[in-house]
């Protein structure tokens, strides 16, 4: 597949956009307005159409609500359920298919405010910014844009991020052995650029994972989030629910996918989770 330089510079630009809009949003409370498009274009200096995919991307996602005559203002606090409770384990196996990447972009500068929180370093620290298209046996499935603290892996290379198991070079070449994710999982739909990239049309939906990886020093050592194709990947969640005989009185909550007082037990639900590549139509 070949890669149009148009269509990734749309991407790479139109990110860049919504991960300055999240820091406005970040520093506001749900309710909250943002400034004007007018205002925000000449603030970010580019033009309103990428503006407003940005934008749009941010309202389908439930963080940005627009008001017709009003402006944009930050959407309520989404609903938040782990499936198992801190500290409990999990297996995530490899999902199918023959995974390969092409790098889109790799560039190392400051962190900044957001990317700096989430991995807990100065906002000064470099990071290195890295911008990769996974494909499923030569077919693409996913965009992904990592952050990693440079300090952690200062000679990072392209090799690495386009060949083998990045986690495996990790320990294998600069001394970090990773220990735990935190991820999340939500449904999103892919913007024009993001559909040339992915080979899919406009609008179509999509899965948006984030997530935050720490190693066995504790150290956050990549934030990363991935748009996958919704016709090509999907979750499959195994749950061991327990006896029914031993259930515990409801207490209002429920588990995702399962009516609130079946199989709720005393103990958290424990799960494995493994990807599913579909086969391309």
């Amino acid at each position: 597949m070949e890669i149009d330089p148009a269509a990734s510079g749309a991407v790479l630009k139109r990110e860049r956009v919504r991960d300055a809009i999240l820091e406005l949003v970040e520093e506001r409370g749900p309710g909250d307005a943002i400034p004007s498009e007018r205002a925000l274009c000449a603030r970010l200096g580019v033009s309103r159409p990428t503006l407003r995919a940005a934008v749009d991307e941010l309202v389908v996602g439930g963080v940005l609500v627009r008001e017709h005559g009003r402006g944009m203002f930050v959407a309520a606090e989404k609903i938040t359920q782990e499936l198992v409770s801190d500290r409990q384990s999990f297996s995530l196996p490899q999902a199918a298919g023959a995974w390969s990447s092409r790098l889109l972009e790799m560039s190392t500068h400051p962190a900044g405010a957001r990317v700096g929180r989430k991995l807990r370093i100065s906002p000064a620290a470099e990071i290195h910014y890295v911008v990769r298209l996974r494909l499923v046996d030569g077919s693409p499935t996913a965009i992904e844009y990592l952050h990693v603290p440079a300090n952690l892996v200062p000679e990072l290379t392209s090799e690495e991020l386009e060949q083998g198991d990045l986690y495996e070079h990790l320990r294998a070449r600069h001394a970090v052995d990773v220990s735990e994710a935190v991820q999340s999982i939500e449904p999103t739909v892919v913007t024009r650029a993001e559909a040339d990239l992915l080979d899919v049309p406009e609008l179509s939906p999509a899965l948006l994972f984030e997530r935050l990886t720490t190693d066995v020093r504790g150290r956050a050592v990549e934030y990363v989030h991935s748009l996958y194709r919704g016709d090509r990947y999907r979750i499959v969640s195994r749950l061991s629910l327990g006896p029914r005989d031993q259930a515990a009185p409801s207490t209002g909550g429920h588990h995702p996918g399962i009516p609130p007082g079946d199989f709720t037990t005393g103990e958290p639900v424990t799960f494995t989770t493994r990807g599913v590549v579909q086969d391309a139509q």
